[in-house]
């Protein structure tokens, strides 16, 4: 036993030299390669000139990235129109505000048809779908049937119409899928050498989507770190930055450099704002993870009459829809029809008094905007959600209407934050949208608060609709209907 427990400590005192002589013998190669390969500038520049594979392929991606600027730009145009003729609809004649109640069901359902038939990809908000067609383990094939540029094309079509339709729905959340598609067909004109994959470009057309959506160039890059790396991890960070500087520019070229609800300066949250600013984002918290929690099962199914009958009958369950949304939308004289944008304008300046059941109802018309099954993004309906928790909070703990834009910015990134469940993101894009800098700490504060309630709610809502999305077979089968 001695002589084991002797040959035992030898061989163990042995193997810790070996270790040392090896991790020397590293260090010293690792030095003396450092000092071998030192940066010369003349040689990498010469290196860089003659690269004339790499360079072209830079061009590619960059005119790409200038495509999905453009693509913004043009997708903006059209919703702004359909908007713009669905409330001259409204307004023309005595019974305008009654025609949706038919137009709205009519259209959607027309779009529905279309989506099923032609673009079933195309289906929901568009940040599932890019999350899902980063996953490493789907093929080429099934990643186009998610992301390309015809299904891009398609996306802009079917969002405006239902912005047409007077829908309760946002652009911004499809612009994801938009650029992503967009960017991947850059892949095709790549070199064979090229070590800018796919999936980066995705993730770079997606950032630039949304940066350029709100003219949020930092919104951009955090939405691709915090919510996009969940799936893919970004090997090329620069990529993502100059495609969203060259869409930001197509877009500033075109709308100016102002924000997204335009030069409003929000003041400091005072110590009186304190309480009513923790309610805030307590209920916003709360409110979007029972969002994100109805639009999950809406898309999952539940074991139910509603559910069965929606299965059975998907044109004429998006219809009843619909026409919910129409009578909400009467009801509120339209104010609940669209992204939202004008009324949350009107809270954040101090121009307009809401009634505090707007903010339920623009949830109720969101939430069965989603669930009609038509593409619809859910980013912008979010901010003007949280705006009202914001305002109704003011209301009723009896806060000036001019100190009330804190709270109303507060409610914004709360209820994005936990809708979302991406808190950086939130409250980043919140602060450039309303030039909120001197709110960075309650903003913050407020995202981080509410998506922590939300977690105890949900779990991720883009996540969990990604992995309901159905693909087709591998060989190219066709994918059942999306549900």
């Amino acid at each position: 036993m001695f002589d084991a427990a002797s040959s035992l400590a030898l061989a163990r005192r042995r193997l810790a030299r070996a270790i040392r002589a090896l991790r020397n013998r590293v260090r010293g190669t690792s030095r003396q390669t450092r000092a071998d390969v030192a940066p010369d500038f003349w040689s990498n520049l010469r290196d860089e000139l003659a690269a004339g594979g790499r360079w072209l392929d830079r061009v590619v991606v960059l005119v790409y990235a200038s495509l999905t600027g453009l693509s913004v730009v043009g997708f903006t145009l059209l919703t702004e129109r359909a908007n713009a003729a669905f409330e001259a609809m409204r307004q023309a004649g005595a019974w305008g505000a009654w025609l949706p109640v038919l137009w709205t069901p009519g259209l959607t359902v027309l779009l529905l048809w279309w989506t099923r038939r032609f673009a079933p990809g195309a289906h929901g908000s568009g940040i599932p779908q890019v999350m899902r067609a980063l996953d490493e383990a789907i093929e080429p094939a099934q990643r186009s049937w998610l992301v390309s540029t015809r299904l891009s094309l398609q996306k802009i079509a079917l969002v405006t119409g239902g912005m047409l339709a007077g829908l309760s729905i946002g652009r911004e959340g499809p612009t994801v899928q938009v650029g992503a598609g967009i960017m991947a067909g850059a892949r095709r004109w790549l070199s064979r050498r090229s070590t800018i994959d796919v999936n980066d470009l995705m993730v770079a057309g997606a950032a630039a989507g949304i940066a350029a959506a709100f003219n949020t160039p930092l919104g951009g890059i955090v939405f691709a770190f915090e919510q996009l790396s969940r799936r893919h991890h970004l090997s090329n960070s620069s990529l993502v930055i100059s495609s969203i500087v060259l869409a930001g520019l197509v877009s500033v070229a075109v709308f100016g450099n102002v924000t997204y609800f335009g030069q409003l300066r929000v003041q400091t949250l005072s110590w009186d704002l304190l309480g009513p600013g923790l309610v805030v984002a307590l209920v916003a918290g709360l409110a979007g993870g029972l969002f994100s929690r109805l639009v999950v099962a809406s898309a999952r199914g539940l074991p139910d009459r509603v559910s069965r009958w929606r299965a059975a009958h998907p044109l004429r369950f998006a219809a009843a829809c619909a026409a919910g949304v129409a009578m909400i939308g009467v009801v509120t004289d339209g104010a609940t029809a669209g992204a939202g944008y004008a009324p949350t304008r009107a809270m954040l300046e101090g121009t307009q008094e809401l009634p505090g059941v707007f903010t339920v109802l623009k949830f109720c018309a969101t939430w069965l905007s989603a669930w009609t099954g038509v593409p619809a993004g859910l980013f912008a309906p979010s901010l003007t959600i949280g705006a009202g928790i914001g305002h109704d909070v003011a209301l009723f703990t009896g806060v000036a209407p001019e100190a009330a834009i804190p709270l109303i910015a507060l409610g914004m990134v709360g209820f994005l934050a936990a809708t979302t469940q991406g808190p950086v993101t939130a409250f980043i894009i919140v602060m450039e949208m309303v030039s909120g800098h001197s709110m960075v700490l309650s903003l913050m504060a407020c995202a981080l608060l509410a998506s922590a309630v939300s977690r105890l709610l949900t779990a991720p809502m883009y996540l969990e609709l990604g992995a309901l999305i159905s693909l087709p077979a591998p060989s190219g089968a066709p994918s059942p209907a999306p549900r």
